[in-house]
């Protein structure tokens, strides 16, 4: 049975599939000895080239999905290569024999904690794609703590250079001093959105760490710059509760 190719390389682990159709249009992609075009199927039998390295294309229903959980801390990129040799976060990943790991989202340099990594391509689109509205839960530190009608304003919705964006739910955790905790909830994956949000309102965010994607906790006992690899019946839990 045949499949749009950038499902089958989004399967595959080579990206996203949103990534695998811009390596089309590029024209990185050939099957059969053609260049690949957006619209093309295939199946796991047609012959696939990426820049010119042939992709061995498997049954994914034999191929077990993988969700791995990792502490990220402040200073490492999302990225698999860095012209200036920073730290990546795929640095300290688990190897892959065959295959890769795609990353679910992305965190900026200076924000910490959990960020997702998958087998599966389609997987990680299912995260990703607005249409499913997962929640991402960050804990924030602010210099200053603000009033009441800022906290209602930045659930209501305030207007940012790319468009409105708000938090759907704020509680304020305490803290001492200048420096006060808050946990914000958002469906928003655009970048830096957290910290565009309070920044509209005049605060600085001084640290910002998320601790939950959909259901999906980060494990408290989980030191920063360690992963830990979900178990068949917790990747069956999360699948189960995407399709609900």
């Amino acid at each position: 049975m045949s499949e749009k190719l950038q499902k089958l390389l989004a399967q595959a682990g080579l990206g996203s599939r949103r990534q695998m159709e811009q390596w089309i249009a590029q024209g990185r992609v050939s099957v059969n000895g053609e260049v690949a075009t957006l619209g093309d199927r295939v199946t796991v039998n047609d012959h696939i080239r990426v820049d010119g390295q042939v992709i061995k294309l498997h049954d994914q229903t034999k191929v077990p999905i993988r969700i791995l959980l990792y502490n990220k801390p402040d200073g490492e990129i999302c990225t698999q290569h860095d012209p200036q040799q920073r730290r990546t976060v795929f640095d300290s990943l688990q190897k892959f024999r065959r295959g890769r790991w795609v990353m679910i989202g992305r965190l900026d340099i200076n924000t910490s904690g959990l960020l997702l990594f998958t087998n599966h391509g389609e997987l990680a689109n299912r995260f990703m794609h607005p249409k499913f509205q997962l929640e991402r839960e960050y804990a924030v530190r602010l210099l200053g703590q603000p009033e009441s009608n800022v906290l209602t304003r930045l659930c209501q919705g305030v207007r940012l250079e790319d468009g409105m964006a708000r938090f759907d739910r704020i509680d304020t955790v305490g803290g001492r001093g200048v420096n006060q905790w808050y946990h914000v909830v958002t469906c928003e994956g655009r970048q830096r959105i957290v910290r565009r949000l309070w920044e509209s309102q005049g605060f600085t965010v001084s640290r910002l760490i998320r601790v939950r994607f959909g259901d999906i906790t980060l494990p408290a006992s989980l030191p920063r710059g360690r992963w830990l690899e979900l178990s068949a019946a917790q990747v069956t839990e999360v699948l189960a509760n995407m399709s609900s």
